[in-house]
């Protein structure tokens, strides 16, 4: 299928891990320059919290780009897709 980005098509992965084996599957996915959501909320929190420590650390390798949406989840994109938080009015000071 022909796109605007040529033959690329971007694409969101959602995972939720059971294990911390799962971390390298979540990279890989990035490295194809998938955008990554990540519900952690499953595991043991130690190991959530290793988990997103070395999904973050690979995506950073690569240029690309994290964001915590709250306590379990959160997203990592490839430097090819900008994430942007929409902080909402009270962000702004209206």
């Amino acid at each position: 299928m022909q796109s605007p980005f040529g033959d690329w098509l971007p694409e969101v992965v959602v995972f939720n891990p059971m294990r911390f084996e799962e971390a390298q599957a979540i990279v890989l996915a990035v490295r194809e320059l998938k955008t990554v959501l990540v519900n952690a909320g499953a595991m043991e929190r130690g190991e959530a919290q290793r988990l997103i420590d070395f999904v973050a650390g690979g995506v950073s390798a690569m240029d690309g780009q994290a964001e915590c949406l709250d306590e379990v989840t959160f997203v990592f994109a490839p430097e090819v897709i900008r994430l942007r938080r929409d902080r909402g009015p009270e962000a702004s000071g209206d």
